[in-house]
């Protein structure tokens, strides 16, 4: 099973908030929703339909599970991309949430061993575990060399501040480039796996 991480990106690298306002205020993080005057739905639709459509399950963090298992059930029934994000099976890190708070065909990874079990679906699976936003999680994954794949969503704007998408460890991590596009709006779609 590869790992694929997908992110919304500023030029300056914050992956914070793209989708809302109150989505994710830590650090009083002031422009959540910044991703959304950007969407292009035809180039950036057909990339994030293109990732869905070899996912055969999900992993987050805690803070984007809720969100995401708020959002998505409602949206079921006539719509393939929603019917897909809810039928797979999903995993969340976290140390606050218990089996009991799972829903949304999510398992909780055991907190004492989140890496490990994420090596084990990584060793066992098939298809794509695919990571959307979870920074903290995927700056993790990043550092332990456990991605295969970005999926970046480069948009023409400097955020000044906020969560970054990688590591901040001083280590280069070398990528090749497999695709390219850009929209209407200024947003560059890349594809990069870690060069070899």
């Amino acid at each position: 099973m590869r790992i694929v991480l997908s992110y919304f990106m500023s030029l300056d690298g914050v992956v914070q908030a793209p989708g809302g306002p109150k989505e994710d205020t830590d650090g009083g993080f002031a422009h959540g929703g910044w991703s959304m005057p950007y969407f292009d739905e035809k180039v950036m639709g057909e990339f994030i339909g293109e990732a869905i459509a070899t996912t055969t399950a999900l992993l987050f963090g805690r803070r984007t599970w809720q969100v995401m298992a708020d959002a998505w059930p409602s949206r079921s029934g006539g719509d393939p991309f929603a019917d897909h994000m809810n039928a797979v099976p999903k995993y969340v890190a976290s140390t606050t949430l218990t089996p009991d708070d799972m829903r949304w065909n999510t398992t909780l990874l055991p907190a004492d061993d989140v890496f490990g079990a994420i090596g084990r679906l990584r060793a066992e699976g098939e298809g794509d575990l695919h990571i959307m936003g979870s920074s903290n999680l995927a700056r993790q994954l990043v550092s332990r060399d456990l991605v295969d794949e970005y999926r970046l969503m480069i948009e023409p704007i400097a955020l000044g501040g906020g969560k970054r998408g990688f590591p901040d460890d001083g280590r280069a991590r070398p990528m090749e480039l497999v695709s390219t596009a850009t929209t209407s709006t200024g947003v560059i779609v890349c594809t990069y796996r870690p060069a070899t």
